[in-house]
């Protein structure tokens, strides 16, 4: 690991500050060291946020959560408001790492962890998110793990987070604050970028800002599931993972939000496909209708071609549990 200097501001002005070029925050650190061991990452800086304010979670004046960058994953799935009005938060928090980990990681932190590609891990291989204009190693080598949706010529690394997944469904928000302390607040989907031409840039936040909470609107009606496919029972990102949130009346499909981890560079959410199932009679004809809507673009390169059929296999789940209780006979 090559040497760096280390602060640890007591305010969040302080911390905007002190985030200056070259710098990285670190609060849980479970993806961050990591990275520095690997010498994947080099800050100059390591800005220590762990001892500010931003651990609460609170009630909103709309009916929602305000959840604070430094809740622990273990704590936000253990929260009872949490577990009530947005289970499937819960079940993605739980799906992910180990509990020695989640007891670790923060929400923040979940939120802006890096790819988990093999060549981005390994500086001896080109990787242009490491090292911009190398390459990118994975499109001919080895991508069982790689995006199907979303990807460029310049990379096919996905996001790892199950929590961002089930936050996508959500339709949450996150709030941050500019290094000369202004506070943005903007949807999630806003956050991550697709790689096009420079994969180096994940998200659209600027140098020193800070992410201080994210925001969950009033929890919606509606059976609420998350589900992930994985090369093992724990501790395995997703291959293909899916966050529903679906509302039926009678017997059509009054509401659906779908978002989609494991198959492209941020969660994944298609308004086109949530368009055609809304007001629908459930039927296999209309998912299968939705599933070709979603995979319309999906471009395989070699080993991740089984994402294709499996993600089809998956929506069809999810959508024929949800609406068992209304599917024809």
């Amino acid at each position: 690991m090559k040497p760096f200097g280390y602060v640890r501001p007591d305010t969040i002005a302080a911390a905007g500050k002190a985030a200056q070029s070259g710098a990285a925050f670190i609060a849980g650190g479970t993806n961050l060291i990591d990275l520095m061991q690997h010498e994947v990452m080099t800050p100059q800086r390591l800005v220590d946020i762990s001892r500010l304010d931003l651990r609460g979670i609170q009630g909103t004046a709309q009916g929602g959560l305000r959840i604070g960058a430094l809740v622990t994953n273990a704590d936000l799935a253990a929260d009872d408001r949490v577990r009530r009005d947005y289970p499937v938060l819960a079940r993605a928090l739980l799906a992910g790492a180990s509990p020695q980990l989640r007891n670790k990681a923060t929400t923040g932190g979940n939120l802006l962890q890096r790819t988990r590609c093999y060549y981005f891990y390994d500086p001896s291989q080109p990787c242009n998110k490491r090292q911009p204009g190398s390459g990118c190693g994975a499109i001919t080598g080895v991508n069982r793990i790689h995006a199907v949706l979303g990807a460029s010529a310049h990379c096919i690394a996905t996001h790892p987070s199950d929590m961002a997944v089930a936050l996508r469904a959500l339709d949450a928000e996150v709030e941050t604050k500019t290094p000369d302390g202004a506070q943005r607040r903007f949807p999630l989907a806003d956050l991550h970028r697709l790689p096009g031409g420079t994969p180096e840039q994940e998200t659209d936040l600027a140098q020193g800002e800070l992410v201080t909470a994210i925001i969950l609107p009033p929890a919606k009606t509606g059976c609420q599931d998350y589900r992930k496919v994985r090369d093992r029972a724990s501790y395995a990102f997703a291959l293909v993972s899916l966050a529903s949130v679906i509302e039926m009346q009678a017997d059509r499909i009054a509401s659906v939000a779908l978002a989609i981890g494991g198959l492209a560079h941020k969660p994944w959410r298609d308004p086109l496909v949530e368009q055609v199932l809304t007001g629908e009679v459930p039927s296999e004809a209309l998912f299968d209708h939705a599933a070709d809507i979603l995979l319309r673009d999906a471009k395989g390169a070699g080993s991740n071609d089984f994402k294709i059929p499996l993600t089809r296999r998956v929506l069809k789940a999810a959508l024929r549990d949800a609406t068992r209780s209304e599917m024809p006979t």
